[in-house]
């Protein structure tokens, strides 16, 4: 996850290290599962409170174009590696929304149109 540890410090008093460290809203869902798996339940349940809003510097659906830029990059296809892309997938699919064109209308001549009921 992409976090970053804001500060750390002891709890006075106790064995306990109080953590306060900032992570992107969407790598936030299943954290707290996460953190007791991967710390064998030593972790108490992590209080998520929103701070800020932050612009990600990049363009989602950015690909190399130029020759200098496909020896940076790569020869990408699509954008695929992009954080902001990624993010922009994982909101509209918990959402219900289409991701990347995945459900295309394959017969829609059989439409039907609700009736009224009468």
């Amino acid at each position: 996850r992409r976090g970053r540890v804001v500060t750390d410090s002891m709890v006075d008093g106790t064995d306990l290290i109080q953590v306060t460290a900032t992570i992107p809203q969407a790598e936030s869902f299943g954290l707290a599962p996460e953190l007791l798996k991967k710390s064998s339940g030593e972790v108490t349940a992590p209080e998520l409170v929103f701070s800020h809003w932050e612009v990600l510097e990049e363009d989602p659906f950015w690909v190399p174009t130029t020759e200098e830029e496909r020896e940076d990059h790569g020869d990408l296809t699509t954008a695929s590696d992009s954080d902001a892309l990624k993010y922009i997938r994982i909101v509209r699919s918990r959402k219900g929304l289409l991701v990347d064109s995945s459900k295309i209308v394959v017969a829609a001549e059989k439409q039907r149109t609700l009736s009224r009921k009468k």
